[in-house]
């Protein structure tokens, strides 16, 4: 038989303990929200708006290069400068479709250093209708340049042919609104692959920032 007075004394030492630990546990700092996985990136163009949505799980090195121009301000001012279609790349074997934008000409000179490619075959992600890009020379040159895509582009992902070295481009988002403004630029008047005139990017802004 349990005894009142023994079970009263242990509902007494437990409630003592309990009583001993929860400053403690109050004490412990809250936990900070970490940085959001998918940040979304407003670009407003003279031909409309675009809204694009970034990797930072699969693509950390590209999305953080690329969020560090745009908190910078260094695309204020700058251009979709490049379109590539069927009608404009004649002595390219394997034809693709996307636009380029960059920083102004001006400030290319003020560039953060290139970044390390993040090969497509490491990163998951593939080269299609609406992925956002980083443009290159060689492995490892990217800096600022950056392109979209119109339609699938295979070609453009590690092993792809577009580019004689095989590795491949950098996807790290893509568009989530506004791919008919992409399309429009893609359209837009050229001199062979150079948009004439550029269409300018009249800002670029992490959305929820002003």
């Amino acid at each position: 038989m349990i005894h009142w007075r023994s079970m009263r004394s242990a509902l007494a030492a437990a409630l003592a303990a309990c009583l001993l630990l929860a400053p403690e546990a109050l004490a412990r700092p809250a936990r900070a929200p970490g940085p959001p996985e998918h940040p979304r990136v407003r670009l407003e163009t003279e031909r409309g708006a675009i809204e694009l949505e970034l990797d930072r799980v699969r693509a950390p090195l590209t999305t953080a290069n690329f969020l560090r121009y745009v908190e910078a301000g260094r695309y204020d001012g700058g251009r979709f400068h490049r379109t590539v279609r069927a009608d404009n790349q004649p002595a390219d074997r394997v034809r693709i479709a996307v636009v380029q934008a960059g920083v102004a000409p001006a400030k290319e000179s003020e560039d953060f250093p290139p970044i390390p490619l993040e090969r497509t075959r490491d990163t998951g992600l593939h080269h299609r209708e609406g992925t956002l890009s980083m443009a290159r020379a060689g492995p490892d040159t990217a800096t600022s340049d950056f392109f979209i895509c119109i339609g699938d582009e295979p070609e453009l992902d590690s092993g792809g042919r577009r580019n004689p070295d095989g590795q491949g481009f950098a996807a790290f988002g893509r568009v989530v609104s506004g791919m008919d403004v992409v399309r429009r630029i893609h359209a837009a008047p050229a001199k062979d692959q150079a948009l004439d005139p550029p269409v300018r990017i009249l800002r670029a802004r992490r959305m929820g920032t002003r």
